[in-house]
């Protein structure tokens, strides 16, 4: 299979943004708003790779629940 479903290059180059920044280094996701409530987030190092398309209410319940520190162990 040499096509990857929802491939981030078949959603345009314009809209996507990095909004917790990379702090110098290439491990950051960017995201873009879809319209209807829908994101998609891909690797910033790998823009015409695949991306994740999901509710933006799924992204703001795991940001809250990355601020109560219940992904710590991502980092661990």
């Amino acid at each position: 299979m040499n096509h990857a479903v929802n491939a981030a290059e078949e959603l345009g180059a314009q809209g996507w943004s990095r909004p917790w920044g990379s702090g110098g280094d290439d491990g950051c996701v960017e995201i873009k708003e879809l319209g209807g409530g829908v994101v998609a987030v891909r690797q910033a190092t790998d823009p015409d790779g695949p991306a994740l398309i999901c509710a933006s209410s799924v992204v703001a319940e795991f940001i809250g629940g990355v601020k109560k520190g219940r992904a710590d162990f991502l980092i661990a």
